[in-house]
């Protein structure tokens, strides 16, 4: 009986019309320059409107430093805590089998179903001076909400699942074969974490901080809810353009957003430069 021959990949027949393949890539393009480029375009236009001296004289006002500060400061603290909880979380998933496993997995990815300004809302209820905690937190004179330390945990929240959702199938598909090789050969756990486990996927705890970090510096709603928007102490990048917007000051405004756009570009690179590595 005569073998059926197979028709080449690259026969005209399985190809799709020029015109299809035009007119996708015309999409795509129109796209990409209509809710990418345009965008990115007018932040800056509208940041240089009064020159480059305007541009600096608003990224100085110290209501403007304080909230990069601030920034920095709250990225500073979540980006490590998620950081320490990813590596932990994936490594225990990936490599052991342990009861409630399937719980941790789906609390990992609760911030990706709750609203930021839900789980905002939930620390207000918690810490507020009528939350749960609030008259113990009176008590003690401690404040979370309207201060730093809400803010702080209202980012560790949202920016909860970025680490842990690189890591979990990168360490997965690696599987145990070379940490099960290394521990028969005398090295004990923390010998095989630091020497084999960890530096496999360096490339997945890089991609997943670069994420995380871009978040953490991004988030408006969670910590709109509980900063109380206090100029120069509780205001972070996202609320200060929001403040400058509201008072007519769009040079300003856009000053201060054309530092989250370059954060945002700055990210797509050491992403792209990552994934090639």
């Amino acid at each position: 009986m005569e073998a059926t021959r197979s028709i080449p990949i690259s026969h005209p027949a399985t190809r799709d019309p020029w015109t299809v393949r035009a007119l996708l890539l015309i999409l795509a393009v129109g796209f990409a320059i209509l809710f990418l480029l345009v965008p990115l375009f007018a932040v800056f236009f509208e940041a240089f409107q009064k020159g480059f001296t305007g541009y600096l004289e608003a990224l100085q006002k110290p209501a403007a430093q304080s909230a990069i500060q601030l920034t920095l400061l709250v990225a500073g603290i979540a980006v490590p805590a998620n950081l320490i909880f990813g590596i932990a979380a994936s490594w225990a998933i990936a490599k052991f089998d342990f009861p409630g496993k399937t719980v941790l997995i789906s609390l990992i990815d609760l911030p990706f179903s709750v609203s930021p300004v839900t789980a905002g809302l939930v620390f207000v209820l918690l810490f507020g001076a009528r939350g749960w905690f609030g008259p113990l937190l009176s008590a003690w004179n401690i404040k979370i909400i309207f201060a730093v330390p809400g803010i702080v945990l209202a980012t560790i929240f949202v920016t909860f699942p970025f680490v842990a959702r690189e890591l979990i199938p990168l360490l997965q598909a690696q599987g145990s074969d070379e940490e099960q090789a290394a521990l028969s050969l005398g090295a004990n756990g923390w010998q095989t974490f630091w020497r084999i486990t960890l530096p496999k996927a360096r490339w997945g705890i890089l991609y997943g901080v670069i994420l995380c970090n871009a978040r953490a510096m991004g988030e408006f709603g969670a910590v709109s809810v509980v900063s109380g928007h206090i100029r120069g102490l509780t205001n972070t990048i996202p609320l200060h353009v929001e403040v400058l917007y509201n008072d007519y000051d769009y040079v300003g405004a856009f000053a201060v957003a054309s530092l989250l756009t370059l954060l945002a570009l700055f990210t797509l690179l050491i992403k792209s430069l990552a994934t090639r590595l």
